[in-house]
């Protein structure tokens, strides 16, 4: 009886204070405060005060970052999640809208902001040539390319960085996963495109895409320290930059003696993956990784996690040093003041000034590698007036191919409905006089070739889209049916090749037959740059940022290796001048 009473008694305690709670809101009374809540404390303090607050679930759930696919508002709330990443392909509905994607970011983190504590998540997304997992975004060149500007405009990094930054907040993200900086010392790996160059010192230039996206430094601040961001900036990632480029033979995630944080980084710890996942956790968290990107199996980290501080097998001392630097990062940010996102910038997905900019980005991305059979005779720039031309080749009008992967998809995909964007054969129709006949065949042969008059061909080639290990490469060929088509076509006409490919691709044995050779690498959505170039109305500027080998057999070879030999060395790259209209 008694037992019954004094539960009674706390029952009806607990209604009289709720009671009381809800009549001091109804009065007006100020609210409990709380100092991390303070815009006007110092953050460290707020910090300080948070973390405090915090139980273990919480404070681990911060260090957990899980993907689109099984993120919801009431797993945020559940979990005390600190994080969600749209990976490779990973979008609210197909084709979504940038207001689409505002509404489902700002769903998640309603579902972070209803926990005890209202610590915002930080939503992550890789935006490794432009803002490319997102339906209508601008395209850019991928790495490979825009390590060949650095010569011709060292500031175009920059640019293009400030401009993603913009259509990346445009989907309410602000947090992007780039840039790549490793240096791909051997292009028979499947990352090569994501980096800028062989030569670690071009890397270092092109980190300039950081301030792109994030904004300069402000005068009062400290390297390594974050700053308050501009509401057209994000976050930055600088990824990859400790020993992922020069891989054994070039197979992605190969030796390199160093543990890598990247997705499901943990779990591949071991080989097999995911083999002894607790020592692979405890490993990688004393590491000093502070956000794990364990993508999707959240429950089983976050338990493994919370025994092993609760056995002192992990101290609680590196859990609190790693929500400390992630809750710093959010207060700078401005997330607990403003963490929903608007619609007042979706109109900067691909915008035209956007894609303008990448326009130029191709330009001053191509590389011409041979003008003529022999120097006094220059095949390019090509006459825009002519009676007949013929446009060859599996890359001519593929907008998939021509972006490579990392496009709307992890691994890419071919054909023209993934996004919106200027294939080649389009740009060409559009850049010749309206009297010059264009005519379009994938893969002629030799006899129609010959038998048309062509005045001259455009031949565009090159690798399928891939990205990672799918991309790792042994040979390092164009495939068949793009052989046949330059034996077919240049072997019968005047030709340019123009090669579509995240690396250098073997080329020698098929020199003699091509009249001018371009390295277009992967250009993206504005293949209007390409032929800018082609017809003259710019000229060729860049230099190689990597050697193009003569074979596969030489791999790896760099500058400065004794054995040193390729077919077009690091650095080289033909030039024109414009035509002037």
């Amino acid at each position: 009886m008694e037992r019954q009473w004094f539960s009674t008694c706390c029952v009806l305690l607990l209604l009289v204070l709720v009671s009381c709670n809800s009549s001091f809101a109804a009065a007006g009374a100020k609210p409990l405060y709380l100092k991390y809540k303070d815009p006007k404390q110092p953050v460290g303090a707020r910090i300080k005060d948070l973390v405090k607050r915090m139980t273990l679930e919480e404070k681990i759930g911060q260090m957990v970052q899980i993907d689109l696919t099984v993120a919801s508002s009431d797993v945020m709330k559940n979990y005390y999640l600190g994080s969600v990443l749209s990976g490779g392909g990973s979008v609210p509905s197909p084709k979504a809208s940038a207001a689409a994607w505002v509404n489902t970011v700002n769903g998640l983190q309603k579902g972070a902001l209803s926990t005890r504590l209202g610590i915002p998540m930080i939503y992550g997304i890789d935006a490794v040539h432009g803002h490319n997992n997102v339906y209508n975004a601008t395209i850019f060149p991928h790495n490979v390319g825009l390590g060949v500007t650095r010569h011709e405009d060292p500031q175009l990094i920059k640019k293009i960085g400030a401009a993603t930054a913009k259509e990346v907040r445009a989907t309410g993200i602000p947090y992007a996963f780039a840039p790549c900086i490793a240096v791909c010392r051997d292009p028979r790996w499947g990352r090569c495109y994501e980096s800028y160059s062989e030569d670690h010192t071009i890397v270092q230039k092109m980190t300039e895409i950081i301030p792109g996206l994030q904004g300069d430094l402000p005068a009062n601040s400290r390297k390594g320290v974050p700053f308050a961001l501009n509401r057209t900036k994000v976050a930055a990632c600088a990824k990859h930059y400790m020993g992922d480029g020069g891989t054994t033979k070039g197979i992605n995630e190969n030796n390199t003696g160093f543990v890598i944080s990247d997705w499901q980084g943990i779990d591949r710890i071991t080989s097999p993956p995911h083999a002894n996942y607790s020592s692979s956790i405890t490993a990688g968290v004393g590491a000093g990784i502070d956000m794990i990107m364990v993508a999707y199996n959240y429950t089983e980290l976050i338990n493994d996690m919370i025994y092993q501080v609760k056995n002192r097998i992990i101290p609680v001392s590196r859990i609190d040093d790693a929500v400390k630097r992630i809750l710093r990062v959010k207060f700078v940010m401005g997330l607990f003041e403003k963490p929903l996102a608007d619609l007042s910038m979706v109109n900067e997905l691909g915008k035209q000034e956007h894609r303008d900019l990448a326009r130029e980005a191709v330009r001053k991305s191509l590389v011409l590698l041979k003008n003529g059979k022999t120097a006094d005779k220059p095949l390019l720039p090509l006459p825009k007036k002519a009676a007949k031309i013929l446009v060859a080749g599996s890359h001519a009008d593929n907008l998939g191919n021509q972006c490579g992967g990392w496009t709307i998809t992890w691994q890419g995909q071919t054909g023209n409905d993934l996004t919106s964007g200027t294939t080649i054969l389009k740009a060409v129709k559009s850049a010749v006089a309206p009297s010059t006949q264009v005519v379009y065949s994938e893969q002629p042969d030799a006899s129609f070739v010959k038998s048309s008059k062509f005045s001259y061909a455009i031949v565009v080639v090159g690798e399928p889209p891939y990205a990672e290990t799918q991309g790792d490469s042994l040979n390092l060929t164009i495939p068949a049916a793009g052989l046949t088509t330059i034996n077919n076509v240049c072997g019968s006409i005047k030709c340019v090749v123009v090669v579509i490919s995240g690396r250098p691709l073997v080329i020698e044995p098929y020199l003699a037959k091509i009249d001018a050779l371009v390295a277009a690498w992967l250009p993206g959505t504005e293949g209007q740059g390409v032929t800018d170039v082609l017809f003259g109305d710019y000229g060729f500027t860049g230099k190689l940022a990597r050697n193009w080998f003569r074979s596969v057999s030489q791999l790896p070879m760099n500058v400065g290796d004794a054995h040193y030999d390729p077919l077009f060395p690091f650095g080289f790259g033909l030039t024109t001048e414009p035509i002037k209209s």
